[in-house]
């Protein structure tokens, strides 16, 4: 792995278990037993860095929202798009934790956020649209739009979401398997539209892979 490849790494690592503000270019060239100007000859400052981590980011997920070639959806895709997008909010948990102040701080980045944000609303659209094709929702086109935004606020804001219900109730670290918790809500948000013929499939599926957190039965 080349110096560019492990300073990107070691960033992200130190951004997820720190938070961003905290980390400094000092911070990450000591990490990697590098000097500052090395970091400087790949990177010229810090939002550079968080940069390439949101081209990243921004290609694992629009590569995940890819609907299937050659077949009909299935129930089973849509349980794999939400956990592969929930694996990758944890990868890049630093980015969903802070997101204001990322953005806030560098106006490219934020034009960018908004552009990526209307690829994926658009793909998610496409993937509702295509569950009611195939007979799994039974959603009209502005169905899907409403579902696909809703998806979106629940999926970008659980994380947000965490920090301010569950650290202040006794819990000191939001885990991975709590991040989880909002596949459920995403497919509570879709039984409504569910067709007779697949209910049951996809009730299962929310309850055998997505047990339904303790703080949420404690309401």
């Amino acid at each position: 792995m080349g110096t560019r490849e492990r300073i990107i790494d070691a960033a992200l690592q130190m951004f997820n278990e720190n938070g961003e503000r905290a980390v400094t270019t000092n911070h990450i060239a000591s990490k990697l037993g590098i000097s500052p100007g090395n970091l400087y000859y790949h990177f010229r400052n810090k939002q550079a860095i968080i940069a390439n981590l949101f081209d990243r980011y921004e290609q694992r997920v629009l590569d995940i929202l890819a609907l299937p070639e050659g077949r009909v959806i299935e129930t089973q895709d849509k349980l794999r798009y939400l956990t592969d997008v929930f694996n990758e909010l944890w990868a890049y948990r630093f980015m969903h934790r802070d997101m204001e102040h990322l953005l806030s701080a560098d106006p490219e980045l934020h034009q960018r956020y908004r552009e990526f944000f209307s690829h994926c609303l658009r793909q998610i659209e496409k993937i509702f649209l295509a569950l009611s094709s195939a007979g799994i929702l039974s959603a009209d086109e502005q169905d899907c739009q409403d579902l696909a935004l809703s998806t979106w606020i629940v999926v970008t804001s659980w994380f947000s979401f965490l920090q301010c219900n569950l650290l202040s109730g006794g819990e000191s670290v939001i885990t991975q398997d709590m991040l989880k918790g909002g596949i459920y809500q995403v497919f509570s948000l879709e039984r409504p539209y569910l067709t007779p013929e697949h209910k049951d499939d996809v009730l299962a599926l929310r309850r055998a892979f997505i047990p339904r957190p303790d703080w949420m039965q404690r309401r």
